[in-house]
């Protein structure tokens, strides 16, 4: 599919996937409050405030594809997420570019079983019921034939920085050889997601027909628990026996009431305190797609972290 793909977001999904369809000879804009984003010959980067549709068409007044890559701070999704989600929905209605939002697991809620796309969307938190609503929203303007729109749900990030649970506050002190501390039971089981295969499964959604109007979840490697994941991470770094323990209720509890990021974390708490299981075979079957390799993973996110503590 040719033409512009405009990318939302300058973030570890947005940037990877950027630098992906640019590799690939595209041309894309990137699009962010700042201006930010990677550094490319077909990538060109415009600060904006995309919850004006104006000048997302004042950017690009057509386009291929607009991927949705935004992450506004979890304790703001109430108020930022909507005039977002509605300003994507407007520019896909008048461009005729398809949709495609980056999501996550979020909008199903507390679960007891491994999560399928078909699960109903009942989460009862506050951010939840924000995501459930934007996919609901989207989906409601395709089946009506008035915008092309599909959804790509990953679990928690497994890379290195502040977009995933170990990646900034845990792994830097495990090689650094200190203690440290996670979120949530480390002895549960968890689907953990790469962003680059987010990124890849992005890619291959917008330009195929047959995943338009649906959710697909990212492929996945097999779940580990959070003990199994700083373990096997330390592994890979010559690091034997980290010490890891889990941030007592109480401590969170505290910090919910000073810390609104906490706060907004303790809403999906249940994620971490639960075997936590995504379902990704409709999208493995459906694409012929396989996760990254669990080594490649966890050699990438060490080799990452060490880079960025230098």
């Amino acid at each position: 599919m040719s033409g512009i793909y405009v990318v939302v977001g300058a973030g570890i999904v947005g940037s990877t996937l950027a630098e992906l369809l640019a590799n690939d000879g595209q041309d894309v804009i990137v699009v962010t409050r700042s201006g930010s984003g990677p550094t490319h010959k077909n990538i060109k980067r415009v600060a904006a405030d995309v919850s004006d549709l104006s000048k997302l068409l004042e950017i690009a007044p057509s386009a291929a594809a607009i991927y949705n890559c935004v992450n506004p701070p979890y304790h703001r999704w109430a108020k930022e997420w909507p005039p977002i989600a509605k300003s994507f929905l407007g520019y896909a209605e008048k461009t005729g570019a398809v949709l495609v939002t980056c999501s996550n697991l979020y909008g199903y809620g507390p679960v007891d079983v491994p999560m399928t796309e078909s699960l109903p969307l009942h989460a009862p938190g506050v951010n939840g019921k924000v995501r459930a609503q934007m996919w609901l929203d989207a989906k409601a303007l395709h089946d009506a034939g008035r915008i092309k729109a599909t959804e790509v749900r990953g679990s928690d990030y497994v890379c290195a920085g502040e977009q995933s649970r170990v990646g900034e506050r845990v792994l830097p002190k495990i090689l650094a050889g200190k203690p440290a501390q996670v979120l949530g039971d480390i002895d549960v089981k968890h689907t953990w997601t790469y962003p680059l295969d987010v990124a890849r499964l992005m890619q291959i959604v917008a330009t195929d027909s047959k995943a338009w109007g649906k959710a697909w979840h990212v492929p996945s490697n097999e779940a580990k628990t959070q003990k199994e994941l700083v373990t096997e991470l330390a592994a890979v770094a010559g690091i034997r026996n980290p010490k890891l323990s889990s941030v007592p209720n109480v401590m969170w509890n505290l910090l919910a009431l000073f810390n609104p990021l906490m706060k907004a974390l303790k809403e999906t708490a249940y994620q971490m305190q639960r075997t936590y299981i995504l379902d990704d075979s409709a999208a493995r079957k459906a694409f012929g797609m396989q996760p990254t390799s669990w080594k490649q993973i966890l050699n990438n996110v060490v080799a990452d972290t060490r880079s960025s503590m230098k």
